[in-house]
This record gives C-alpha cells, structure tokens and sequence, in this order.
C-alpha cells in the first residue's frame, strides 16, 4: 500500500481565518487539504463553494481534495477545477445515472477524479468504475455534518475496494471520512485506507504536528 496520507477536513477549521488554518496543516506536516462542500440539497446543511477553493489556494501549495456533497455536480466540475482542485470526488448517490461520464468529465479538465459512496451504499454500486478512478472515498458517517460516530461497518468496505484495487495496475487512493480519531485510525489503516480525512482530531488538537503524526497509525 501506498504512504499513509493524513487530509484534514477545513470543515472544522476556523473559517474566519482560513488563509491561516490552511498554513497551519502545511507547516505541521499535513499531505492533502479536504474541501467539503455542501449544497443544503444533496445534504442538510450548506458549507462552502468555488470561492473559498480559489481563496484557500493561494495559502497552500497542497494537493486540493475537494469532495462535493451537492446535485448536478457536473455543473460545477470545470469551475472548481479552474479554482484549484487537484482531485475532484463526488457522490454515487448524486449521480447514479451518470457517474462514469461525470468521471469522465473531471479528468477532462486536467485533475484526478474520485468516486464517493455513503454508509448505506453497497460496494458493488462502484465496483465496475473503481479503475476509473484516482481515488475512491468511503464516507463513515452520513455526510452532512463533522463530528459524528464513525461507522465500524465501514471497514468492511475498505477492505472490500481494496481488494479490488490491488488487483488492478492502477495507482488508485482509497480514502476514508467520518468520525476518524487517534484511536481508530490503525484499524482503518489496516483495513486498508491510505488516505485518512479527519477534521476536529486535527483542528481541535493541542498539537497538530503530533495528531497528524498519529493519524498515520
């Protein structure tokens, strides 16, 4: 497996001073920035946009994951490319009908797509499009809100995909977000997650530099 990549979610970050927040996971050792944004359609409760993508990019010169909780995210895919994003990631459940074109749609503009599936989704609803992907995220809560329970079912999954990702020839990220602490993340990093997104187990520690050190199990 890939190096263990610690991408803390700007979720729990204090958005009153983002260009510093951002700074901060860089200079204490953090590998990716997680951007999530959320429509108050796809899921209760309203985040961020394009805007705070193009802003947050010029503080970091991190990778960008930018994780989109919203409808139709199709129509968006070029703007938050043309924001910064490194990686796009969007839903199964946002685009069921769609998802290997949306897919498509994102690498088109010159970043790395992912495909996302919630708690209540099955595996196989992804299965056939995993080598599309650079990435493929397992949401361990239901997305919407930081600081939920993380869900143990979810490393069933992870163990899942990543038994089909190692048997393709692809370099393919399997990431993790929801309720991710100090004290699970060797349990998800043995199911087989190499990206791990956490929010107030980073932003909420004393010591960053230490807690991302950690999340690395």
């Amino acid at each position: 497996m890939d190096k263990i990549k610690v991408c803390p979610s700007i979720l729990s970050a204090n958005f009153a001073d983002m260009g510093a927040e951002v700074r901060s996971l860089e200079e204490n050792g953090a590998d990716m920035v997680h951007c999530d944004v959320m429509d108050g359609v796809f899921v209760n409760n309203i985040s961020f946009g394009i805007k705070m993508v193009e802003d947050i990019r010029k503080y970091t010169k991190l990778p960008l994951d930018c994780h989109l909780m919203i409808v139709n995210p199709e129509k968006y895919v070029e703007r938050f490319a043309k924001a910064g994003a490194d990686i796009i990631t969007v839903h199964y459940e946002a685009c069921k009908h769609n998802l290997e074109d949306v897919l498509k749609l994102i690498k088109s503009t010159g970043v790395k797509c992912g495909a996302v599936i919630n708690p209540d989704t099955p595996v196989l609803a992804i299965e056939k499009i995993i080598p599309l992907c650079d990435m493929v995220l397992v949401m361990s809560v239901f997305p919407g809100f930081g600081g939920q329970k993380f869900i143990k079912e979810s490393l069933d999954k992870l163990r899942a995909i990543r038994g089909v990702i190692d048997k393709l020839d692809r370099d393919i990220d399997l990431e993790i977000d929801g309720g991710v602490t100090l004290d699970n993340a060797k349990e998800i990093i043995d199911a087989g997650a190499n990206v791990i997104v956490a929010g107030s187990a980073v932003f909420n520690a004393p010591d960053r530099k230490k807690a991302i050190s950690a999340l690395r199990g």
